[in-house]
């Protein structure tokens, strides 16, 4: 491509191969970074059931742990702050249904060891949905 220039008499030229290497260069750059849809083009009814697939889930089961070390599974207390006693309001409280999360709500005063008997007993009735809940600290404000 020539261009002349009328004040001059000598042939300006524009070389344009260094443009259109650019312009290659973002072409294959926005093909590669594009992302695709992919939509399926067929056109399908999914089959239908009276029974829905998703399963209700159950409210956890709470076990309270105050502190002086008392329990208190679900909705009732237990008598006796020992292992066996422990069990046994679980596995009433929880309707013998191992596969049911269960949270331990403890005391932050609340011993170790009662905190410890709590998961020991939750864990050889056979569950294994185990959560423990805990509040965020507060930040002091300035």
């Amino acid at each position: 491509m020539r261009l002349d220039i009328a004040t001059g008499d000598e042939d300006v030229e524009i070389n344009l191969t260094a443009l259109i290497d650019v312009v290659f260069t973002l072409i294959i750059f926005f093909v590669v970074t594009t992302s695709f849809n992919n939509r399926s083009a067929l056109k399908i009814t999914l089959p239908s059931s009276a029974v829905s697939q998703v399963e209700v889930q159950r409210q956890p089961l709470v076990v309270l742990i105050d502190r002086a070390g008392n329990y208190y599974v679900g909705d009732s207390t237990v008598i006796r702050s020992n292992l066996a006693s422990l069990k046994d309001a679980i596995w009433q409280q929880a309707e013998n249904d191992t596969a049911r999360t269960i949270v331990i709500q403890a005391d932050a005063m609340a011993s170790h060891q009662s905190v410890i008997t709590a998961m020991d007993a939750i864990g050889q009735l056979g569950f294994s949905k185990l959560s423990i809940a805990t509040t965020s600290e507060k930040q002091d404000e300035p």
